[in-house]
Parts: C-alpha cells; sequence; structure tokens
C-alpha cells in the first residue's frame, strides 16, 4: 500500500483575556441569566497577563518548547509550578492579543474589522517585528475614532474588540437581517480563520514549505460559515489558503466535533496515499465560545481563569519519503453507528479492532494520544485527568484480552500516558497535538508506532444521541514501506508475473 506520511506540524495560541469576557458563552450566558453575579464581579481579577500564560509550562509544551516527558515530570498543578518560557517555540508561538486583532484586520477581505486610530499604528509596528505578516501591514488601515466605533455598537450592533477593558475596535454585521452574518458570527469566524493562518503561517516558515506546493487544505475546527441559504457551507479552508499564500491549493471544511482533526488527518492521508493530492493540510482555528468555559469552577477554588487562550493547529501530509512516520491508512479504528457507547465499546472499536487488524498488543504503541485536556483545567472543573483516564480504559482493555496482568494496570499507564497539555478548545486536544512531538519520537527518538484518537459528543448537535470516534496508528517509517511502492518494482513484478503465464500457456500449447 502507498502510505502517505507525518511531514510537520505547527500550534499557535493566542492570548486573549478580554474576549474570555466579552466572547466566552459562559460569561456572555452569565450575563443574561444573573448580571450582578458575584462571578462577574470577580472576574477581571482572576485574569492572566500575558507573561503568566507565556510562563505557564502546558503553554510551552504546546508550541513545542518542553516535551511532554519533561513535562510529565514536573509537580502538578502546573499552575503551581515556576517555569520561564519564551513567546516562540520549535512548532510555534504564543501570540498577544493586540496583535490579533491586527492579523483578523488583515484577513478580514470584507471590511467588517476596524481599529481606533492609535491603536491600528501600534499595532501595525508590533507586527513589523514579528515576521510572520510583514508583506500584509498595508492591510492594517488608518483607523477610525473611539466615537465611531461606539456608534457602531449602539446603533448597528457591531461586536467590540477590547484591550484591557478599553475599546479598540469592533467586528461590523455582514447583513442587517441574515442571522448567520451577525457580528457576532462574523467576529467568531474571522476568529477562526485568523488563528487558523497564523498556524499555516507557522507550518510553511518553520517546514521551508513552498505555499505554492500545498494543493489541498481541510479545515476541521468547529464553528460554520454561510449564510441564511447555506448556514454550513464554508470555505474556511480556502479562505486561509489564500491568506497564506497557498495559490494552487483548494480545500474543503470537514466537521465531527472534537473528532473531526482525526477524521481529517485519515482523509488527507487517503488523500495522498490515493495520488490525489501530493501535499495535504489539515488546520483548524480556534473557538472564541470555549474561552472561559470552566471560568466559574477555576474562580470557585482560587484560581486564575485559565481558558484565557485560543488553539490552532496546521499539520503537513504528504508523499512517502521513507524518513518520515508512515500514517498507517490501513489501520484506521472507527466508532460506527452500532459500535454502543458505553466506554467499554468506545475503546474496543478505536483501540482493540485496529490492533486486531494489525496483529498488535496494547503493548506494541508506545504513544496513545487521544484527549489531550489539561488536567489543570479539567480537574478543578469535576472532570479529572482526561488523558489518564483514557490510558486507563485502554489497559483495561488490555486486561480483558489478556495482554496485560491486572496488577500491571497502573504502570502500563505510567509507561503510555502522555501528559495533557492542551487548552479545552473542543477539537484542539483531540489526539493531535502530539503530532508535532510524534515526529520527533518517530524519527529520531525511541518510539516505534503511536496512535492517534479522535472522539466526538455528537448529542450536542441534537440530531443523534450518538457518540463518534476515529483513530489511526502512525509508524516508524523503516524505509521498507516506500521500496514496496517503487513503480519500477511494480513493473518488474507484473513483468515476472507475465512471463510465468506466457511460460505456463506455453507448457500447455505443448501438451
Amino acid at each position: 500500500m502507498n502510505y502517505a506520511t507525518l511531514k510537520g506540524a505547527s500550534y499557535v495560541l493566542v492570548h486573549t483575556p478580554d474576549m474570555v469576557e466579552k466572547n466566552g458563552t459562559t460569561q456572555t450566558t452569565e450575563k443574561i441569566v444573573n448580571p450582578d453575579s458575584d462571578y462577574l464581579k470577580n472576574f477581571n481579577t482572576h485574569l492572566r497577563s500575558y507573561d503568566d500564560v507565556i510562563n505557564y509550562a502546558p503553554n510551552q509544551t504546546y508550541i513545542g518548547n518542553l516535551p511532554p516527558k519533561n513535562l510529565k515530570e514536573l509537580p502538578q498543578p502546573w499552575i503551581n509550578t515556576p517555569y520561564k518560557g519564551t513567546r516562540y517555540g520549535k512548532l510555534g508561538e504564543i501570540m498577544p492579543q493586540h496583535e490579533f486583532y491586527g492579523v483578523m484586520q488583515i484577513c478580514d477581505v470584507f471590511e467588517l474589522v476596524h481599529l481606533e486610530k492609535e491603536f491600528a499604528s501600534n499595532v501595525r509596528n508590533a507586527l513589523a517585528t514579528e515576521g510572520l505578516f510583514l508583506d500584509d501591514l498595508d492591510k492594517i488601515k488608518e483607523g477610525v475614532t473611539v466615537m465611531w466605533l461606539e456608534e457602531q455598537l449602539k446603533e448597528n450592533h457591531a461586536e467590540g474588540l477590547y484591550l484591557n477593558s478599553k475599546l479598540v475596535g469592533c467586528v461590523l454585521r455582514a447583513h442587517e437581517i441574515d442571522l448567520n452574518l451577525t457580528a457576532h458570527t462574523m467576529l467568531e469566524n474571522l476568529v477562526v480563520k485568523a488563528s487558523g493562518v497564523i498556524a499555516l503561517r507557522h507550518l510553511i516558515k518553520t517546514k521551508g514549505i513552498n505555499p505554492e506546493d500545498i494543493d489541498y487544505v481541510i479545515e476541521c475546527s468547529e464553528e460554520a460559515c454561510g449564510d441564511m441559504n447555506q448556514r454550513g457551507g464554508g470555505n474556511f479552508a480556502k479562505a486561509i489558503a489564500e491568506s497564506a499564500g497557498c495559490l494552487n491549493a483548494t480545500g474543503s471544511d470537514l466537521r465531527g466535533f472534537c473528532a473531526a482533526p482525526t477524521h481529517a488527518l485519515i482523509t488527507a492521508a487517503s488523500h495522498v496515499s490515493s495520488g490525489t493530492f501530493k501535499n495535504v493540510v489539515i488546520l483548524a482555528g480556534g473557538a472564541t465560545a470555549k474561552l472561559g468555559m470552566n471560568g466559574k469552577s477555576h474562580i470557585g477554588k482560587g484560581l486564575p481563569i485559565l481558558e484565557d487562550v485560543l488553539g490552532a493547529f496546521a499539520v503537513l501530509v504528504g508523499e512517502n519519503d521513507g524518513l518520515h512516520p508512515v500514517l498507517r491508512s490501513d489501520l484506521v479504528g472507527r466508532h460506527t453507528v452500532s459500535s454502543g457507547s458505553n466506554p467499554q465499546a468506545v475503546t474496543t472499536a478505536l483501540v482493540a479492532r485496529p490492533l486486531d487488524k494489525a496483529g498488535y498488543t496494547v503493548h506494541d504503541i508506545d504513544a496513545y494520544s487521544v484527549e489531550m485536556q489539561n488536567p489543570d483545567i479539567t480537574k478543578p472543573a469535576g472532570a479529572g485527568d482526561v488523558p489518564e483516564a483514557n490510558l486507563k480504559m485502554i489497559a483495561a482493555i488490555g486486561v480483558l484480552r489478556k495482554e496485560l496482568e491486572k496488577k500491571e494496570l497502573m504502570n502500563f499507564v505510567k509507561e503510555k500516558s502522555l501528559p495533557g497539555w492542551a487548552p479545552t478548545q473542543g477539537h484542539i486536544p483531540s489526539g493531535v497535538p502530539y503530532l508535532g512531538y510524534a515526529l520527533d519520537d518517530l524519527m529520531t527518538g525511541d518510539k516505534t508506532r503511536a496512535m492517534i484518537v479522535g472522539k466526538g459528543s455528537l448529542f450536542l448537535g441534537r440530531m443523534t444521541n450518538l457518540f463518534d470516534g476515529v483513530s489511526i496508528i502512525i509508524e516508524r517509517n523503516d524505509g521498507k514501506f516506500i521500496e514496496d511502492n517503487r513503480p519500477d518494482m511494480k513493473e518488474e513484478v507484473k513483468s515476472v508475473v507475465a512471463d510465468t503465464l506466457r511460460q505456463f500457456a506455453e507448457s500447455l500449447t505443448n501438451k
């Protein structure tokens, strides 16, 4: 089989403290149902600074500066563990809020984003030193007055952009009556696009990719763009490709709640292995709605708001070069309509079945990347350590399969588990945060294979109560895969078969 390979990955966080209050649904809902709550009164005192966000160990793991094995050694909760970080990492960066507003305007092609004059000038200067957007600075307009911004919010239902609670910009609605083009929706969608563009540009820069060599882009976040006649018509993928200079790319949006990134990874691998496209990028922007999602639990326990960053990523899947990790698109787990929704049934469908097909045991996978939520965020909210819980279930399946003694269960979890380091941005933690590290682990590290697992809760869309999930095994490339798929070897095999058939036919004739 002509396998595709994992060629590169980038990861971006955007610190958006003002968006947490103004756009996170926990906060916007609270303002409607309980506007005088203590939660809202004390909210701003629990926001972290940009330096706090940079000097937070899980965030440094996300952008490539602190390998998971090193994060695992740090005492938890990590919010109490001092760590010195940097803005830029091997895999990406942590961008501050004011620069991100500038990127939003750069990515806006319908003149919906407007910035205050002085703020616009400051952002232009800041992005001039950032590097990724040097050729786009002219897209940051001269700016408008605060009075004009206030009028848009009051009279035309615009959404404000704030810095330290001060109005510095706005996003206009794109239609007067279309509920799918309100300022609220346009802000959410521009955030997806802008953060996705940052991730893709980082991928192009760090991997030395010619953007014109990218054939296809798959966007797999949880938002949808369209108008009243096609609410989710798309297309984030092509819009992001356009803003990243991928002139020869087409693309489409793929949706599947939190499972979408792994669906996209499998789809990309299939596109490449079939020969349809040579270089496919899967990517996703961040979700404003999930900012501060567990804020009440965090503040209630005396913690800062930890869900104060947008997450984004981009992953390159390409042809087999005999070096990069192989995406085994023939070893895929899938939760079907008939799989069942209890934990054992789900784990059997997603983990056990691809192992069975390959003839592997649970021991043969060196790293399981399932739901990589940061436990600092989930534990105070009552959800526990999600990655560890998933590994315990995989270990339990191993016990049931008689591949593991019950007394060895926790040792297995300790050996195989990855610590969670991703922000709870829905699709962002779902398996793919490990791909950047998998490149090193499976090329020069001590691992042979990994499994990426994506899970999704479909009931949220009120169309079905079914669960969802898919998985794929990634393996070290030992060169045999590319040898097996050499065109000259295929022709040689055809020639040998033809000669054999000819000889057989001649033997029948001679008789």
